[in-house]
């Protein structure tokens, strides 16, 4: 937005501005506040990135605001994201973790199946296979078995099948 340095408050366009603005995938949200006679207020929230996804060959990151970001510097590694999930149901699936009993920092990767079901990989390697429906469920129960267990089966209803002999 420097284009709009040393201009006249009362020639910026606004729709451009915001145009401008929003064509940045980083940017969560903003406001903009005109204060007469001679300056422009512009505050950004940077969204935060939540996973990584390979889209068509190509790595992206989804940020916070759904949007697909597309950029290899970010100093943080978000869990990477195997298959082809809407941005919709990466949602969902945060929205759960998030609630559960488990801290999404310790997922490593997300497996989205094209049944719409999914699996996780914890950072110790523990894998939990979760099941189409009643997913929050299922993964609290899981969760209750981490401890001693490399491989936690939750798909079936009423029941956990573990196996701790994985390397």
């Amino acid at each position: 937005i420097e284009k709009y340095n040393q201009k006249n408050i009362f020639l910026i366009n606004k729709i451009d501005l915001k145009d401008e603005i929003e064509s940045n995938t980083l940017v969560e949200n903003y406001s903009i506040f005109k204060r007469y006679p001679s300056s422009l207020d512009i505050s950004i929230k940077k969204t935060q990135i939540l996973a990584k996804i390979n889209k068509n060959g190509q790595i992206f990151y989804i940020g916070s605001n759904g949007k697909f970001i597309k950029n290899n510097s970010l100093n943080n590694e978000p869990p990477f994201i195997f298959g082809n999930p809407d941005v919709f149901e990466f949602f969902m699936i945060k929205e759960i973790i998030d609630k559960s009993k488990i801290s999404y920092s310790e997922i490593k990767n997300l497996y989205f199946f094209p049944s719409k079901r999914w699996d996780l990989e914890l950072r110790d390697s523990t894998i939990i296979k979760l099941p189409n429906e009643d997913v929050s469920r299922a993964l609290n129960l899981a969760i209750e078995f981490l401890d001693d267990n490399k491989f936690i089966d939750a798909r079936i209803e009423n029941q956990i099948i573990l196996d701790d002999t994985r390397n």
